[in-house]
């Protein structure tokens, strides 16, 4: 973080120094929101929750080297006391950020934002790793993408800081566009509008409303502006509209300025094709799985070519760029010939489908086992949604479904429903029981795709497979 004294940290944020605070102390460390994660010169954030209070662990923070306690009520430590709870806590750390960012863009920082309704934190990795390359990157661990994870990742920035690339959730119109007050990008990616969150939005229109938040807060394209937009989404592509920037489009249509021919996917399930850009082609293979990472590294090179890469050059830095955040399409290969793909950070329509057709291609004419929980959030549509994912199954030769929850429970009737389908389904009431269902099924050199929503813990069933379930599948009939 650029170091700042209280005082002028107060001013940024609009709070009150008080108890012990020394006006000209200096933060230098970081900003946390976890006191065991305070060191000398840091900021502590304390915010209230559900198990814990952050102002309970001030003393904690401070004798571990903060500098200073930002909360809403007086604690005995040196303090910037906000008004309004929690709000204004968070609202003074927004402040705080932009302060930040507004320093380090000036000292030649881009800032990069990527939204979209999945596939937003594997690009953020694989862009972040890209972009390394050609100068020190500030990026969000795992998904750190609402108003405090926003601004956390960019008061990590200093003055040698070249990149920030910040990944853009929304639970409802405006929450882009309010992140975007916090850290203002210049390049935005857009990379799909899909059915996550269509409970809360109330349809995909409304989806593709807020995420075309991120293009209209760009700036103008003689101003350097520039959105990244997903040809082969036309959600996506009508964007173009609602920006003043430069568009750079890409896809696997022969209309996108950055685009990828010849897809194929090897037999872990890795993509490989061909890069166009402009003007140059380059051969890529990635090293994360899924056909649907395409897209997602189609994205990146687009952002890499702003910044002087060609094709070749983009081609190889993608070629090395590799799974960071847990629980996304990673793949264990076990002693015994087992795959593991542990996808079970989150779900929704589009990245299931994903997901499926990656176990197929990875699974070939090995034995196929899907563990699928619920898509959240998903309103009425919900029931529809998850028959469908039983039907994709179903269709793509999945051997066994092992369907975990009572909200899940539509995808075994789609299955079931299909014509043909060989394969069985068996729900489960939790990950426990998947586990369970497993360890009598499985047989070495199976593949199991664990996915589901967060809320359901499946990636506890991926740990169990990948400790060695399949020792019991010498019972199995």
């Amino acid at each position: 973080m650029i170091a700042l004294t209280l005082d002028r940290i107060a001013e940024i944020t609009r709070t009150r120094i008080r108890g012990s605070a020394r006006p000209d102390a200096t933060v230098t460390g970081p900003v946390v929101v976890d006191s065991r994660q305070a060191g000398p010169g840091s900021l502590f954030v304390a915010l209230g929750g559900e198990r814990a209070d952050g102002h309970d662990f001030a003393g904690a923070a401070v004798a571990a080297g903060a500098a200073a306690v930002l909360g809403s009520r007086p604690v005995e430590a040196p303090q910037l006391l906000a008004d309004g709870g929690d709000d204004g806590v968070v609202a003074a750390l927004g402040r705080l950020g932009r302060a930040v960012a507004d320093g380090v863009t000036a000292a030649g920082a881009d800032i990069v934002g990527v939204t979209g309704s999945s596939g937003k934190t594997t690009t953020k990795d694989l862009l972040a790793q890209v972009l390394g390359r050609l100068g020190p990157v500030v990026a969000p661990a795992g998904s750190f993408n609402n108003e405090i994870g926003h601004p956390l990742t960019v008061l990590r920035a200093d003055s040698g800081t070249r990149f920030v690339v910040m990944e853009k959730a929304a639970r409802g119109i405006g929450h882009i566009a309010h992140l975007c007050t916090i850290a203002p990008p210049r390049i935005g990616v857009v990379l799909n509008v899909g059915s996550a969150h269509m409970g809360e939005f109330g349809g995909r229109e409304a989806i593709a409303r807020a995420k075309g938040e991120l293009v209209e807060a760009l700036p103008a394209a003689d101003d350097g502006g520039v959105a990244v937009l997903n040809a082969d989404d036309d959600a996506v592509s009508a964007m173009a509209s609602r920006t003043a920037a430069r568009v750079v489009t890409y896809g696997r249509g022969d209309g996108a300025d950055v685009r990828a021919r010849d897809v194929e996917l090897d037999a872990a399930g890795r993509a490989r094709f061909t890069l166009e850009l402009n003007g140059g082609t380059a051969p890529v293979r990635l090293a994360v799985v899924g056909e649907h990472q395409v897209h997602n590294a189609l994205a990146v090179a687009a952002v890499a070519a702003e910044f002087g890469m060609d094709a070749a050059a983009a081609a190889e830095a993608l070629a090395q760029a590799g799974p960071v955040s847990r629980w996304r399409m990673e793949v264990d290969e076990l002693d015994d010939g087992t795959t593991v793909v542990n996808d079970a950070y989150n779900a929704n329509p589009e990245s299931v489908a994903a997901a499926l057709r990656t176990l197929g291609a990875i699974a070939d004419r090995r034995r196929s086992f899907a563990v699928l929980g619920a898509m959240a959030e998903l309103g009425g549509e919900a029931r529809a949604a998850h028959e469908e994912v039983g039907r994709l199954a179903a269709s793509l030769g999945v051997d066994g479904l092992i369907v975990v929850g009572q909200e899940a429970a539509p995808i075994a009737d789609g299955a079931a429903g299909t014509a043909g389908w060989q394969g069985e389904a068996v729900a489960v009431p939790d990950a426990a029981g998947a586990v369970e269902a497993l360890r009598t099924r499985l047989r070495p050199k199976d593949v199991v795709l664990v996915k589901g929503s967060r809320v359901a813990g499946l990636e506890k069933v991926a740990e169990k497979v990948a400790e060695g379930l399949t020792a019991s599948g010498k019972d199995a009939q």
